[in-house]
């Protein structure tokens, strides 16, 4: 009977895959079940499979008490001793109860709840096993059709392809085999569920492997790998020997070997990318087959650049409905934005002229509402700078803009200015005196590069007696020196002669004296005030 039992364990045990203690405790716990529906007690019944004799003992188990509250679960120490003296208040003692008793239907409920446990621990180590093969290729079979869903035999259980994980391109027969992706394991309560996946990009992979030895070897190293299932892919290899060709090892002789994985994935394009270090390299060689004049890295941190290329090869670089660059994106990992070098000419263009425009936005007018931003706006006023070369009367012509209206509106643009201080120089325009407080020139600097275009040079006022004292020290004029008198026949300057309008000087120079040079005549006194 022992070795009837023992070898029942042992074969279940290989069968199933199932640890033999788990198959013993799976027995003792159908005997417990036996012998509660069996004896109809309350009793804490437990049951221990001997490996000697291949015998399971059913005992009840009870705690020794001085006054027994619960028979069930109780025995009082008197009647404790009778079993055993060695026993102790509080102790445990183990009362045996026949099992041949037990009958056909105690016989068969313990062989459900040992079917039960044994499934339990069977369906346990199939997730145990394929949760840690997910990315791995597992060969199988078409076995039925639930839906638009496939369940593949791949051997230990059965396995699920669902329909998003399934290419467009392919189509399956019950009985045809099939390669995939364990992709993830789910602990159902009916058992494992395997989910396969014929996209997963590790599939690329696995068919490298399979088809090109010197990947299998470690030769070359597959970095990247990505596709729209039954459309494109693209696979970025990098190669650890200098004298072995990647890409054209990958291809093989007349593309021998990557034709049969194009034909493993039912005729999908797939682009060969030698993996670079550099991130616009590596770009330039994602694009292909389109020739790439610059790459541009606009930031780093967030892994972004920008592809330039020629008119004609946009459309190439960017693909059927964008769908090189998209694939090339996802495979460096940056984000990629293809421009030609019209576009990028006309970029620069543009940001050269907003650099270079110095306009203040209307929107920073205070105490003007968005109406009259949007009225100023649809009359082809943008800026502030316009407002004030305007005036008051053209922003009366406006529709909705009464007198009162346009002062306020010129009130709020000079607020503005004087606020920024840009102070307009006699003789500057508004755009120059802009420009000026842009290039962080001081006022008085800015009045002095005017006062030096207005006033006439030193050399051309030294020809002219001024006025007054007055005016002849606030033009810094000096004085004729004794000896200048005396040169000039120490004749006294005449004074200035008033005429209609205008002021006459007689030069003090010795040429005037002498009659070779004639007299100058000064501005008038409005255009001096000018």
């Amino acid at each position: 009977m022992s070795n009837i039992i023992a070898q029942t364990i042992e074969q279940i045990s290989k069968e199933k895959n199932v640890d033999p203690n788990i198959i013993i405790s799976a027995l003792e716990d159908a005997m417990v079940a036996a012998s509660r529906k069996y004896y109809k007690t309350n009793e804490d019944i437990s049951a221990r499979f001997d490996p000697e004799t291949g015998i399971v003992e059913i005992f009840a188990v009870k705690r020794v008490v001085e006054f027994v509250e619960n028979p069930n679960l109780e025995i009082s120490l008197k009647e404790a001793l009778t079993i055993d003296e060695t026993l102790e208040i509080d102790d445990t003692v183990e009362i045996p109860k026949p099992t041949d008793v037990l009958g056909r239907i105690a016989a068969q409920t313990a062989k459900q709840v040992i079917l039960q446990k044994v499934r339990e621990a069977e369906r346990q180590n199939i997730y145990e096993e394929y949760s840690q093969k997910i990315s791995e290729m597992v060969n199988g079979v078409v076995k039925r059709f639930e839906g638009p869903d496939i369940i593949v035999d791949i051997g230990k259980t059965e396995a699920l392809l669902p329909l998003r994980e399934q290419s467009r391109a392919e189509t399956y027969k019950q009985g045809e085999r099939i390669r995939a992706v364990i992709v993830k394991v789910l602990p159902v309560a009916k058992g494992p569920q395997v989910i396969l996946s014929r996209t997963d990009p590790q599939l690329l992979v696995h068919m490298f492997e399979m088809e090109i030895p010197e990947i299998y070897d470690g030769t070359i190293v597959v970095k990247s790998a990505v596709h729209e299932p039954g459309d494109r892919a693209k696979v970025a290899v990098a190669s650890l020997d200098r004298d072995v060709d990647p890409v054209g090892a990958c291809v093989g002789m007349k593309g021998s070997r990557i034709n049969s994985i194009i034909r493993e994935l039912r005729g999908e394009k797939i682009d060969i990318v030698q993996w670079s270090e550099d991130p616009a390299q590596y770009a330039a060689n994602a694009l292909n087959p389109a020739k790439i004049s610059k790459v541009l890295i606009l930031n780093p941190a967030e892994k972004h650049m920008e592809v330039i290329v020629e008119e004609k090869q946009q459309s190439l670089a960017i693909g059927k409905k964008g769908q090189n660059v998209r694939l090339a994106s996802r495979l460096i990992g940056w984000q990629i934005d293809v421009k030609s070098e019209e576009q990028k000419k006309q970029e620069v263009l543009s940001v050269m002229e907003s650099l270079t425009s110095s306009s203040t936005s209307l929107s920073e007018l205070e105490g003007i509402s968005d109406r009259l931003i949007e009225v100023l706006r649809t009359a082809g006023i943008e800026n502030v700078e316009r407002i004030l070369e305007l005036g008051e009367g053209p922003l009366t012509e406006l529709p909705g803009i009464g007198d009162k209206t346009a002062n306020k509106i010129l009130e709020a643009a000079r607020d503005l200015f004087e606020e920024v201080e840009i102070e307009v120089p006699e003789g500057m325009d508004l755009p120059t005196a802009i420009k000026a407080s842009d290039d962080n020139e001081s006022p008085e600097e800015a009045d002095a590069d005017t006062e030096a275009q207005l006033e006439p040079a030193p050399e051309e006022l030294s020809a002219d007696a001024p006025e007054d004292a007055t005016d002849a020290e606030n033009a810094d004029i000096q004085t004729p020196t004794e000896d200048e008198k005396e040169a000039a026949g120490n004749e006294p300057a005449a004074a200035p002669l008033e005429t209609e309008g205008s002021v006459e000087n007689v030069s003090s120079s010795p040429e005037a004296e002498s009659g070779d040079g004639d007299s100058t005549e000064a501005p008038n006194s409005e255009e001096e005030d000018k």
